[in-house]
């Protein structure tokens, strides 16, 4: 059963019951999903921006850190170990009540795992995905938020004093399915606590938002990745994400693999590709850095690199049309810096890279309006 709503009401799109026993093949085939609107957000709590699964009151089965692993879940049919089934996933033991007169779980057992996000801000979309749990899911799910400063420990997050906000109401879900949630809630986040009620198991979690850093952080800095997915900027569009989404040029540290950057589809006319970004805010850029590592025989030819101050300024090229070298970090040095609020790299005519890196700092009136948002959100 799938029920489809639109996007500011919660759930977003909803399933329920088991899902039919593994009956061989692929193993995805029966798989339920539907299109999340809020998934072109980043994901706040991918592992690559830092995010982990830091507690859980149990992992009987499967481990809690399976929920963060990057890529759809994985199902070997004849995989077993010691305790059953290994799922590539969080599952906790089967809950009983307290005694043969009451055998069954009370309504409010559950279980839970602590998340803390990669880059705090405010979260747009929750997935739960159940993927390969078809009759060993929870009945019901729910997610809460908060916002803990520094490095808290897990006893310090679920202290008495924190107060959680409820992103996801409790809510039936569906196994082997992604259930996803939209989220009403303007607030900037730190932790997500998960539970599933009252047990079973949960393959993978994505928590799509806005990342909002620290302004007093950046304002130490003072020079740094103006566009960086953890410094909050964005990819807001691109011509082409046939292989790989236009968000990895932002992330953490150089790429590791061809597909962790940004590569398009072979062009059989005179275009070019392209990605727009927003940046952290309103910034003075001094330095850019392009990467092609891994992309070895499909790095773009060349870039060019151009930035608007404001929604609808026009666009000036900072770096001119410039040919690029496979597997290469590219530097540049701006005669003078570049100010503006979005920034757009022009490959010619088709390809990839794999980072672009815009070393600058916030300019007055930047700093003011993330600052003014950071403390609208509760930070």
């Amino acid at each position: 059963m799938i029920t489809v709503t639109a996007q500011h009401e919660l759930p977003l799109a909803r399933f329920t019951g088991d899902a039919n026993p593994y009956g061989g093949g692929d193993p995805y085939a029966d798989y339920r999903t539907a299109d999340f609107p809020f998934t072109r957000h980043t994901d706040l709590a991918d592992r690559r921006l830092g995010g982990a699964v830091v507690a859980a009151n149990d992992e009987f089965f499967a481990q809690r850190e399976n929920l963060l692993l990057p890529g759809r879940a994985e199902f070997v049919p004849e995989h077993f170990g010691h305790k059953g089934k290994v799922m590539d996933g969080w599952e906790t033991r089967r809950r009983r009540g307290v005694s043969a007169e009451h055998p069954w779980p009370a309504a409010e057992d559950h279980d839970w795992a602590l998340v803390r996000l990669g880059a705090p801000g405010v979260v747009r979309g929750i997935v739960v995905d159940t993927a390969h749990f078809r009759g060993n899911h929870p009945q019901a799910v729910s997610v809460e938020g908060t916002s803990v400063p520094g490095s808290p420990s897990p006893e310090e997050i679920l202290g008495d004093d924190v107060k959680w906000t409820t992103l996801v109401p409790r809510t039936e879900v569906g196994g082997h399915a992604a259930n996803g949630f939209a989220v009403p809630v303007e607030q900037r986040l730190t932790h997500l606590r998960v539970n599933q009620h009252p047990d079973g198991g949960i393959a993978r979690l994505r928590v799509y938002g806005e990342a909002v850093p620290d302004p007093a952080w950046l304002a130490v800095l003072g020079t740094f990745d103006v566009v960086a997915l953890e410094n909050g900027g964005r990819a807001e569009d691109a011509s082409d994400l046939f292989y790989s989404p236009a968000a990895n040029t932002i992330r953490p540290g150089r790429s590791r693999r061809m597909d962790d950057g940004w590569e398009t589809r072979r062009r059989r006319d005179t275009g070019n590709d392209w990605i727009r970004y927003r940046l952290a805010a309103r910034s003075e850029i001094r330095a850019i850095e392009i990467d092609t590592a891994y992309l070895k025989g499909n790095a773009a030819g060349w870039a060019s690199v151009s930035v608007r101050d404001g929604d609808d300024g026009d666009w000036t090229e900072i770096l001119p049309r410039t040919r690029l070298q496979p597997d290469t970090g590219h530097r540049f040095v701006l005669p003078d810096p570049a100010v503006g609020t979005h920034a757009r790299v022009d490959i010619f005519p088709d390809g990839g890279i794999s980072r672009l890196r815009l070393f600058g700092s916030l300019t007055p009136e930047g700093t003011a309006a993330l600052t003014a948002r950071y403390q609208e959100l509760g930070g």
